[in-house]
């Protein structure tokens, strides 16, 4: 019989995605035969020539899915699918049919299933498919995933728990992500004091890693919609800083830290020359990730040639202002993409220690 695992979570980037990776590249060690389900998919994509859900791509990808994605993304939401589901032009229960369907199918394909629900328990209701209706309706146990923290987890659980309890969802596990390590002990400490008598288990999950929550120099170019220019090989690198150049130029040396993305005005000629001659010189070179250039006014002719010359990444916006740059990336929540190979190695590494798979397997 297959075994299934309906990962949930309290709320939107708490680490359910990773989650998933982490429990697929695990299980991969004992189950011959490892599947995936995003059974109703928020998040379209064209992938490919057909539309399915972001993140079942990205499984599909990561572990050779290929073949499988069209069960593997049986509902996908377009932005008027709510409303069509209001005034009845899509049947609810036309796209249960094709949940179960793809489910039992895979599962006939499968030893060890995981299925990834959406956003916080609640996503879904509009066409009865919350995540506990639809961990009731496959028959899967639930594991939800949460941020750290001790209040926030407890009111998150709570709220979240009383919707599988209502939907008769069998809630098994709360796994705590991003965990500060110097908090970890303490938290989980209090967490199942707090949970003491609940139906439920609770295990730490991840610790917070920078290199995980940052975003690459390639997904920033594809956030601002740029070119990356220079060194491509540099797209993959990962940017733990982010700094305005908008003090003196020695300052803004002075302030490097490592791997930083430097947001230069095209105005801002001598900086501009300064960074990219620093970019080669070995003590600067891993801090400097690359430079975002905004502004309409052109660069000047000399310092392009040094720019290209020096083969530093860059990117430019023009039609965005320093500000807007500094905003999109400090409000953007990076996700993993298939191309963030180092990202992606570091997560299924991490997994073998951080997350008791044999634990879990137990309990499930």
């Amino acid at each position: 019989m297959t075994k299934r695992i309906f990962v949930a979570a309290t709320g939107q980037e708490c680490g359910k995605t990773t989650t998933s990776i982490s429990l697929l590249h695990m299980a991969r060690k004992k189950y011959q035969r490892v599947g995936f389900i995003k059974p109703l998919g928020p998040k379209p994509t064209l992938h490919k020539g057909r539309w399915v859900d972001l993140d079942a791509a990205l499984i599909a990808e990561i572990f050779d899915l290929e073949d499988d994605l069209d069960l593997m993304s049986p509902v996908v939401l377009q932005p008027e699918s709510t409303r069509q589901l209001l005034d009845g032009k899509i049947s609810a229960e036309a796209l249960r049919s094709k949940i179960v369907a793809a489910a039992e199918e895979l599962s006939r394909r499968c030893d060890f299933l995981v299925i990834e629900g959406a956003g916080h328990v609640g996503v879904g209701s509009v066409a009865g498919l919350s995540n506990p209706d639809m961990a009731y309706l496959l028959d899967a146990p639930m594991l939800m995933v949460t941020d750290a923290g001790i209040g926030r987890v407890i009111d998150n659980v709570h709220l979240n728990h009383a919707l599988c309890q209502q939907k008769q969802a069998d809630l098994r596990l709360v796994l705590v992500n991003k965990l500060l390590p110097s908090k970890r002990e303490n938290t989980l400490k209090y967490l199942n004091i707090a949970f003491d008598g609940m139906p439920f288990d609770i295990m730490g999950g991840f610790n917070y890693s920078p290199i995980l929550a940052d975003p690459t120099v390639k997904h920033v170019a594809s956030l601002l919609n740029v070119l990356l220019k220079g060194d491509l090989d540099a797209q993959q690198h990962i940017i733990h800083h982010v700094h305005l150049g908008a003090a003196s130029t020695q300052r803004v040396a002075d302030l490097l830290e490592e791997s930083t993305l430097i947001i230069v005005t095209s105005t801002r000629n001598e900086l501009l020359v300064t960074l990219a001659s620093l970019y080669n010189i070995p003590e600067y070179h891993s801090k400097i990730a690359g430079l975002v250039i905004p502004g309409l006014y052109p660069i000047s002719k000399v310092t392009q040639q040094i720019l290209d010359r020096s083969n530093i990444p860059y990117m430019r916006a023009e039609d965005l202002s320093s500000a807007e740059v500094f905003s999109a990336i400090a409000n953007d929540t990076t996700k993993i993409h298939p191309e963030d190979r180092e990202k992606i190695s570091l997560l299924q590494k991490l997994a073998e220690t951080a997350i008791d798979f044999d634990a879990i397997d137990s309990l499930f």
